[in-house]
């Protein structure tokens, strides 16, 4: 979370459960119908299949407990409450041990469109779905484990490849390209501009050029990367990851598409 932030993590009780709220329930039911009507046609069916393996609904903000005991049936995969947002170190570790660190607190009505600070809402609708996919799964645990070898110097580039694919990823379909970044399905705005926007710029994914490309989080994005096949993810991790990295300093970054924050 951040430094500024107003919200407060949630903890479990004794049964391991968190205690939402009527409105915050209300809240959750707003995002999930909107969300879910807005990416019939624009989610690959993969995320869609997964909400529905999940047992995601829109009259209550799920549990925890039920979205890991879920994934860890389907995939091995899970997810861990966290009460805040985390260091990066620890942020790969729990990946890399097949854990999905997940925000325990829900956006305020005043916030239901946009929230900076990742909340339940972006983690279990946008993150959690396509963890029932096993290659996808299997992807995002490699890439936990590959940082942790790596360490800290390789981190700001390493989560570049988390950035335009976990985050803000797209892949081809046969029934055209589709979005599958928790980013972009758990934001309108952002959905809207991936998939009907005439704005922004689609690659094909390469990771060199990945590694070398800047972005900023409290924007809607310019730079799309795209992808053919969740087994693509897969291969990415096969590369020679810390190598690429090293090159990719050597080569400097692209020129930002989008202007400077204001400070």
């Amino acid at each position: 979370m951040t430094k500024e932030s107003t919200y407060t993590a949630k903890l479990p009780g004794p049964d391991g459960l968190y205690d939402y709220t009527s409105e915050e329930d209300a809240i959750w039911g707003e995002l999930y119908e909107r969300q879910m009507k807005l990416l019939a046609n624009m989610a690959c069916r993969e995320y869609l299949d997964g909400v529905k393996t999940l047992g995601l609904r829109p009259d209550k903000v799920p549990q925890l407990l039920d979205v890991n005991r879920q994934l860890n049936e389907t995939t091995g995969f899970g997810v861990e409450g966290v009460p805040a947002l985390i260091p990066p170190s620890q942020f790969y570790e729990l990946l890399s041990q097949g854990k999905f660190p997940l925000a325990t607190f829900l956006r305020r009505r005043e916030h239901i469109d946009y929230i900076e600070e990742p909340d339940l809402f972006h983690e279990v609708f946008g993150h959690c779905p396509l963890l029932t996919n096993q290659s996808y799964a299997n992807f995002v645990r490699r890439f936990g484990e590959t940082a942790v070898r790596l360490g800290k110097g390789y981190s700001w580039h390493l989560f570049r490849i988390f950035w335009f694919t976990v985050e803000f990823g797209l892949i081809n379909t046969p029934e055209g390209r589709r979005c599958y970044g928790a980013g972009i399905v758990s934001s309108p705005s952002e959905a809207k501009a991936a998939m009907k926007g005439t704005e922004c710029e689609f690659r094909p994914f390469d990771l060199m050029s990945v590694l070398r490309t800047p972005y900023r989080i409290d924007i809607v994005q310019p730079i799309y990367y795209v992808i053919d096949s969740f087994a693509d993810l897969e291969a990415i991790i096969d590369q020679d990851i810390g190598g690429m990295i090293e090159k990719a300093k050597s080569l400097g970054d692209f020129a930002p598409t989008f202007e400077a924050k204001a400070s």
